[in-house]
């Protein structure tokens, strides 16, 4: 049986040495490269996978004892406050995370919902006297808890939940409500079986006694759900979500409250208090911005969707990749020896462009992972934030877990295809994967209004006071300040910069100079962002009503989203060059700019139209770049196997017959049954 680092023998087999994919997965692993050997060095990890097709009940008790064993074990602890028995690690505890992709989805979303959300709700929102009361709890999973932000009728627009909690002065309690069907907490993970407690996002209302409450905003408070024994407590309705179309060991409940009293310290108040008397106070004293500081406090989460993501798609491509090597299929003329399946330029383009943004985005989310960790250490420890930074943290784990999560749906489907019928047996694990994925496009955010505050951004230039997100409170913002300038210069220029600095490299003609590849990009960027401005410019004229704003803007949203994945496309391709700039070992290097090379030339053929519309490239160039795709795919055909082996999966966690071994024996059965019939 192979072993990760052991390709097959024959044409291929000595075209990258181990010690060649060891350099390519120290580049892929990080900063935090340490942990995930560790992880990889788990000798049960192949345990935490339940059997497909089982009932939805046992599903998700086998999910909840493999949750304990983790918690046992101390999975939970990376990136928990050093004060209630963490190690502070908040990357750590984002890439511990996205290694549990290899496991089954069910426990990692699961893990996710419990360390993740609701212990990371108690975390950035919660005082340190909240911290040390709940966090010990959450951590050993004796407080088995949830997140329930998401209504059934306010999704993507949390500022207008409709839950409410309003304090009570005369008992010092929050009366937590759901005025209507459509303000039901849904999809609440943890909610339908497990969880004891949730943090729910409500409209606080508070002031002192003998007058009416004021309205605060979007708070969170801690509520209980049932007792130790799992009985639901008065006031608490919660219903099943029931069967999903994946991640069935994963528990989502609705949740709605009637008249729940909950005390007042359980309101989570960090940016926003309630005193004993009912009054009212925030050391941020506007509602829009107290509301994206805790928003912005709880990013962790849509960075972890995306770490996921990319690990997901790594494990499809591994299972596809080593299938290919294996498959053969159709014996070339004159020969009785068919063909290796891989060695088709048509599937080649199947699994290699893919294979190679796979890499581009598992480099970005390091540089994600690595900002998010700085920013929430430096708050953890009382230091001072730069907003901008925040701000620049918020927008670019939107773009980015967008762009991932997209992409993890697109490959593992391109994946069970280049498998055929194999790929669609559960024992092979693609469909599994295809189905627990699917809802990332989705979950901690649409990935569509996720790409439109990815342009928010840009055409504010992260201004200060950047009001609400719905689209009135936009048009008027950038009405009133944006439309005679654009964003800052792009983390492209930026990199045109630095390569001009370097010197000189192919002719600037060539499609494969690094320097051509980035002037392209940044043009497009910078042209659709400068458009994008001058749709919106008549919404700054005098006079216009509402109406006609919100119009102009609904115009603008194609432009909008193109505008955010022109920048996306951006920050991915300066991720990349810098994950090659920081590796050593020359062949690894020189492999790495292929990959580079077949991701920027990859990403320009997809938009190739825009590209001719605009007369950036020529008709003849829009060929070539075609050519050199085709090209860069055959020269990188020898070592798919070594870039899949790079992601560092142990050979015991992918799972799927078809990738361990068992189709390599199969295929030289019939090899040699072929060869006895001559």
């Amino acid at each position: 049986m192979n072993t990760p680092n052991s390709r097959p023998t024959g044409q291929y087999a000595d075209e990258v040495t181990d010690a060649g994919v060891a350099a390519v997965r120290r580049a892929l692993d990080g900063r935090w490269h340490t942990l995930r050997d560790e992880i990889r060095a788990r000798p049960d990890f192949a345990d935490l996978r339940v059997h497909p097709g089982t009932d939805v009940e046992t599903y998700r008790a086998t999910i909840w004892e493999m949750l304990r064993r983790l918690a046992d074990e101390g999975h939970a602890v990376h990136g928990f406050p050093t004060a209630v028995g963490g190690r502070g690690d908040i990357g750590g505890s984002v890439v511990s995370f996205e290694m549990l992709a290899f496991a089954d989805l069910s426990l990692q979303v699961k893990s996710g919902v419990q360390w993740g959300l609701f212990g990371g709700a108690i975390q950035a929102l919660g005082n340190a006297e909240q911290h040390a009361r709940f966090l010990p709890g959450v951590m050993d999973l004796s407080l088995p808890g949830c997140f329930a932000m998401t209504e059934t009728g306010h999704g993507s627009d949390v500022q207008s939940v409709h839950t409410t909690a309003t304090y009570d002065p005369d008992t010092q309690e929050f009366v937590v409500d759901t005025p209507t069907e459509s303000a039901r907490k849904d999809y609440i993970g943890n909610a339908a079986r497990d969880g004891r407690m949730a943090a729910v996002f409500v409209q606080l209302y508070s002031g002192p006694r003998d007058e009416q409450p004021e309205r605060h905003g979007v708070h969170a408070v801690l509520v209980p759900l049932r007792d130790e024994d799992g009985t639901v407590l008065p006031g608490i309705e919660i219903t099943d979500d029931g069967h999903k179309e994946g991640l069935n060991g994963v528990d989502n409940g609705r949740l709605a409250f009637h008249g729940v009293r909950v005390p007042r310290e359980n309101l989570l108040d960090r940016y926003g208090a309630v005193a004993p008397d009912g009054t009212y106070s925030s050391s941020i004293e506007s509602e829009n911005r107290r509301f994206f500081t805790m928003l912005g406090a709880l990013v962790r989460g849509r960075v972890s969707v995306s770490g996921s993501a990319v690990g997901a798609a790594s494990l499809a491509q591994t299972i596809a990749v080593r299938y290919g090597e294996a498959r053969r299929q159709f014996a070339a003329p004159g020969s009785d020896e068919e063909i290796t399946v891989l060695d088709y330029l048509a599937h080649q383009r199947k699994l290699l462009p893919g294979l190679a943004r796979t890499y581009a985005l598992r480099l970005a989310q390091n540089e994600l992972v690595e900002m998010l960790h700085d920013i929430q250490t430096t708050r953890e420890a009382g230091g001072t934030v730069d907003e901008k930074r925040q701000r620049e943290l918020e927008s670019r784990a939107a773009g980015i877990k967008a762009l991932t999560t997209w992409h993890a749906t697109a490959t593992i489907q391109a994946c069970r295809e280049a498998c055929g019928g194999q790929g669609y047996l559960s024992e092979n694990r693609l469909g599994q994967l295809r189905a627990d994925t699917d809802v990332f496009t989705t979950f901690e955010g649409d990935n569509t209004v996720l790409l439109q505050l990815v342009a928010k951004g840009l055409i504010s230039g992260y201004a200060d006071d950047f009001g609400n997100l719905d689209t009135l409170g936009t048009v008027r913002f950038v009405a009133d300040q944006v439309l005679d300038t654009v964003a800052e210069r792009t983390s492209l220029r930026q990199l045109a910069e630095r390569l001009r600095a370097v010197g000189p490299g192919r002719d600037e003609d060539d499609v494969l100079d690094r320097s051509w590849q980035v002037k392209l990009l940044d043009d497009r960027e910078e042209h659709t962002l400068d458009g994008l401005v001058r749709r919106l410019r008549p919404a700054r004229e005098k006079g216009i009503s509402p109406d006609r704003q919100f119009a102009i803007f609904n115009n603008a949203q194609d432009h909008l989203l193109r505008a955010a994945r022109a920048h996306l496309d951006g920050l991915v391709l300066d991720a990349f060059v810098r994950g090659i700039d920081s590796t050593v070992d020359p062949s690894a290097r020189a492999l790495l700019g292929k990959v580079c090379d077949l991701y920027a030339l990859s990403v320009i053929e997809e938009d190739k139209g825009w590209f001719l519309e605009h007369g950036r490239i020529s008709a003849a160039r829009a060929k070539t770049v075609t050519a050199e795709v085709n090209r860069l795919c055959r020269e990188l055909r020898p070592h798919a196997r070594a870039l899949v082996d790079a992601f560092g999966i142990p050979e015991s966690w992918i799972g799927a017959p078809i990738a361990t071994g068992a189709e390599h024996r199969r295929q030289d059965e019939a090899r040699a049954h072929a060869a006895s019939l001559h």
